[in-house]
């Protein structure tokens, strides 16, 4: 497997993929959000699964992290992007842009959140110190120029609980914290994927003005899923470049 896709709000299929098929896996930490649909694009081969399910029926809280990225190694993917729905806190990442952050602070709980809590399982302590494999981070962004595709090089991305969006308070806390971008799905995904000894990097896109941000006095739903799929509809061509130069 030549890279998987673990897409968020916004991104439940991944278009343009060849002799697609469909796997229901189990693993040793249960059932994924959903079957993994693995194809072709170009010459190389891609896995994908919607992270909320293809139903979007799965809170953020909710997903089986854990088994989704067990099973993506299971089927033999070394490298992963994660896709996240995201609200903007710094002035340039505003609605319908893509980031692709280098840190992150986690800010959720009462999330599985290793492998190690298992019965006799090895503890292994991460050095997470850069949280994103720079390697495929500065290949997302070479990928994005080579398209055309105008990205924001790092950031912060918060993780949140939800499903609820935050408060003023919080975000403004954030801001002080030096997050950029606030998101409800980045952690435990990334630590567990490097426990895993996966390549890793995000694909931020953002949906909304985080609560305080933007001139809007209420964050609109309708408006957070147009931008979502303008922005969303930046992914596969960036993906299909980096793929095309890998």
């Amino acid at each position: 497997m030549d890279l998987a896709v673990i897409g968020g709000t916004g991104l439940y299929r991944f278009p343009g993929l060849a002799d697609v098929s469909e796997q229901v896996l189990d693993t040793p930490w249960g059932k994924p959000s959903d079957a993994i649909v693995s194809g072709r694009l170009g010459s190389r081969r891609v896995a994908f699964i919607a992270r909320h399910g293809r139903g979007h029926d799965i809170l953020p809280h909710k997903v089986n992290y854990r088994a989704n990225l067990h099973a993506l190694k299971q089927l033999g993917a070394a490298r992963v992007i994660g896709v996240n729905a995201v609200g903007g806190i710094r002035a340039d990442m505003g609605p319908r842009v893509v980031a692709i952050p280098d840190q992150i602070i986690d800010y959720t709980h009462g999330r599985s959140t290793s492998y190690c809590d298992a019965d006799g399982a090895e503890v292994r302590h991460i050095d997470f110190s850069e949280p994103y494999t720079s390697t495929l981070r500065k290949d997302l962004i070479a990928a994005a120029a080579r398209a055309g595709i105008a990205v924001v090089d790092g950031g912060c991305y918060g993780a949140t609980q939800g499903p609820r969006l935050e408060t003023r308070a919080e975000i403004a806390r954030m801001r002080r914290d030096g997050c950029d971008l606030v998101g409800m799905t980045g952690m435990p995904e990334a630590a567990l994927a490097r426990e895993l000894d996966l390549d890793y990097a995000c694909l931020a896109l953002v949906a909304n003005w985080a609560a305080g941000c933007g001139d809007e006095a209420e964050i609109s739903l309708d408006e957070i899923f147009a931008n979502l799929e303008q922005a969303t509809a930046k992914v596969p061509p960036i993906i299909a470049e980096m793929l095309r130069q890998s």
